[in-house]
């Protein structure tokens, strides 16, 4: 369909090297296209879908975004209210989405959707839906604390009507096809995080080297180049984790443990990072013109989109049998 047949972890290495662009909205945009919005298309999906959709999205033609978030229903996957009824040969969609990445430009939808009445793990299935249909309404671009580059939609339907065969898979597999599309999301999410924070302790270690302060560099001060050694100490970590869970998942072991793992611990890690680089540059790590506020900005977004922290470590306490039962 226009692809290299590679196998995921080059996805990654892709990914990583994305981390040097200067701009975490780009990186994410290009996520959305590569490991966000086509991973079930790619596995489940019909040939007639793929030529359809898959091909000009590969091509870099058409532009895709995930239509999985609600106002009501971010991490609660399984809360979507969106109902697309399926009447003759066609489905009827009503309901919105939020916090679409790309929605304001896209061509078309990874749409999650309720087709049926059933147990909320089994009545939902995911739609290729075009976004030039009628009752499609893109309501506003949202302004954002980072990523401003990204255009983030909120998305309503009014009675849009799509073919059944744009139905990716099989009717009420779709929450299951999301979550094993989380997982490549996820891991290409820790992967970009990787060299942003390489980066960002670089440029710290080089401006306290010749920022002085009280008579000597910022970083001759131990609790600075300590602190520094910690955090580069921290992302070789998390790189090792990273990298373990994909070789694991090249093999086509199920990582959810390990994902989610590697997803809390970068979001966590983009966080540390960031605030303590942002604090040895001073006054200067509160202006707009230096990397390290960009990314404070930017890399906040890690411990929410894709799922939060707190719903990442649900999903590990769940796989270590330790989550209370209802």
């Amino acid at each position: 369909y226009g692809g290299m047949g590679l196998d995921f972890s080059y996805n990654i290495a892709v990914a990583e090297e994305l981390g040097n662009i200067r701009c975490g909205g780009i990186t994410l945009a290009i996520g959305v296209q590569a490991g966000m919005a086509t991973p079930a298309l790619t596995r489940f999906g019909s040939h007639e879908l793929k030529k359809q959709f898959l091909v000009p999205t590969i091509a870099g033609d058409f532009v895709a975004c995930l239509g999985i978030s609600e106002a009501g229903a971010g991490s609660d996957v399984a809360n979507i209210k969106t109902t697309a009824v399926r009447k003759g040969d066609e489905y009827v969609i009503n309901g919105g989405k939020m916090w679409i990445t790309s929605g304001s430009q896209a061509d078309w939808m990874c749409l999650l959707a309720n087709t049926s009445e059933g147990p909320p793990h089994r009545n939902k299935s995911l739609i290729c839906l075009p976004m030039n249909l009628p009752g499609i309404h893109v309501a506003k671009k949202i302004d954002k604390l980072g990523m401003r580059s990204s255009d983030t939609a909120q998305i309503f339907f009014e009675d849009v009507r799509v073919p059944c065969k744009n139905l990716i898979g099989e009717e009420g597999k779709g929450f299951t096809y999301q979550m094993l599309q989380f997982q490549e999301e996820r891991l290409w999410g820790v992967a970009t995080g990787l060299t942003p924070m390489e980066t960002i302790i670089q440029e710290t270690i080089d401006y306290t080297r010749q920022r002085k302060v009280f008579g000597q560099p910022v970083l001759h001060n131990q609790t600075v180049h300590f602190r520094l050694a910690e955090l580069a100490t921290e992302v070789e970590l998390l790189r090792s984790l990273l990298h373990r869970a994909v070789a694991l998942y090249v093999e086509g072991n199920d990582v959810t443990k390990f994902a989610s793992m590697a997803k809390l611990k970068a979001g966590r890690l983009t966080r540390e990072v960031t605030d303590s680089c942002l604090q040895f540059w001073g006054g200067m790590g509160f202006t707009s013109e230096v990397l390290v506020s960009r990314f404070y900005r930017d890399l906040r977004l890690m411990s929410i989109g894709g799922g939060t922290d707190e719903t990442m470590l649900s999903i590990i306490c769940k796989y270590m049998d330790i989550l209370p039962r209802k």
